[in-house]
């Protein structure tokens, strides 16, 4: 049976636990784009112990030290301290105050992968920065950014509302929640042949856009190029996926799903053209970790449509109504 109640507690205090997902989210995004600042300024072993900063307790590292690429790793780890600090009082409040197990079993996740991530983050400076583990580090990123996201949506009273009884059977009855799962799968994927591509120094393999070495498709005999070149071939392949999204969203005659979708489709094309600025700029520094922030947008908000599309369905018998006080408000993803 699914669990239908909340734990003791005010209709504030869940809005209140909602908003701390969204800070948590925002906060994971913040540091997304801080550790692409690491690795566009090559600032990785800047900071050559760990967890010490220059022997340091890195919460009292003098300001004064914080020069050259020091300012942006150390920067770096204490936001990544403070992430890890959201993510245990996220945890906690989720532990007494939600009564859905599912949802109190994924901040107990969130909290295991931030841990795993911070010692993956430690074991990059200790081995010298090993592409295997880099590449493992950046990913595991995006994973717990996925987890918070679908944590602060989950959390949200519209959410609440408009539960679905049975995920696997809205998802297989849905088809705007098929597409969303195809769009955030192909973007995690981008994100992860984008890792590898930053840790193995294939971001310029190919120097030139749109054509790939002065032609449609390059000679794949080196391997920078040929993840560089899948880099671009998935990149068409999310756009397509996306805009087969936002027209059949735009049909659906949900506004909130449409509105949505909109904001999809003009994130990838943002993050199409920091691409090809990130190349055409010799990988400018803010330029390149823009596009960084941006392929993590796009997943969380691929994402949060995949189970927005489930939370809309409004089939008899597929929706909780969890609180009725609230069951008159129209949603914003009806």
């Amino acid at each position: 049976m699914p669990d239908r109640g909340f734990a003791a507690g005010t209709g504030a205090t869940n809005v209140g636990l909602h908003r701390f997902a969204v800070l948590l989210a925002a906060a994971t995004l913040l540091l997304v784009f801080a550790g692409g600042l690491v690795t566009s300024t090559e600032s990785g072993l800047s900071v050559p112990d760990w967890p010490t900063t220059y022997g340091y307790n890195m919460f009292t590292f003098p300001l004064s030290k914080w020069v050259g690429g020091i300012r942006f790793e150390h920067s770096h780890r204490l936001i990544a301290s403070m992430v890890g600090l959201l993510t245990i009082v996220l945890a906690v409040w989720l532990q007494r105050r939600e009564g859905r197990r599912w949802v109190r079993r994924l901040g107990w996740a969130a909290l295991a992968i931030v841990i795993a991530q911070g010692l993956l983050g430690g074991l990059t400076v200790l081995l010298f920065l090993p592409p295997a583990v880099s590449v493992a580090h950046a990913c595991l990123a995006q994973t717990f950014f996925c987890v918070v996201v679908t944590l602060a949506v989950v959390t949200s009273p519209r959410f609440r509302d408009r539960a679905p009884r049975s995920f696997s059977a809205t998802f297989g009855a849905n088809p705007l929640a098929r597409l969303a799962a195809w769009a955030t799968g192909l973007v995690y994927l981008q994100l992860l042949v984008g890792a590898i591509m930053r840790h193995t120094k294939a971001g310029l393999a190919i120097p030139d856009f749109p054509l790939a070495l002065g032609r449609v498709v390059p000679p794949l005999d080196a391997f920078p190029v040929a993840i560089h070149f899948v880099h671009r071939v998935n990149a068409v392949a999310i756009a397509a996926v996306v805009g087969v999204l936002v027209a059949r969203a735009i049909r659906s005659r949900r506004p909130g799903l449409a509105r949505l979708s909109l904001v999809l489709g003009a994130l990838v094309l943002v993050q199409i053209g920091l691409g090809a600025a990130t190349v055409l700029s010799r990988k400018d520094v803010l330029v390149t970790t823009a596009h960084v922030a941006c392929g993590a947008l796009v997943l969380g908000t691929a994402l949060s449509f995949g189970i927005g599309a489930m939370a809309a369905e409004r089939r008899r018998g597929n929706v909780i109504p969890m609180r009725p006080s609230l069951s008159g408000r129209a949603a914003a993803w009806k």
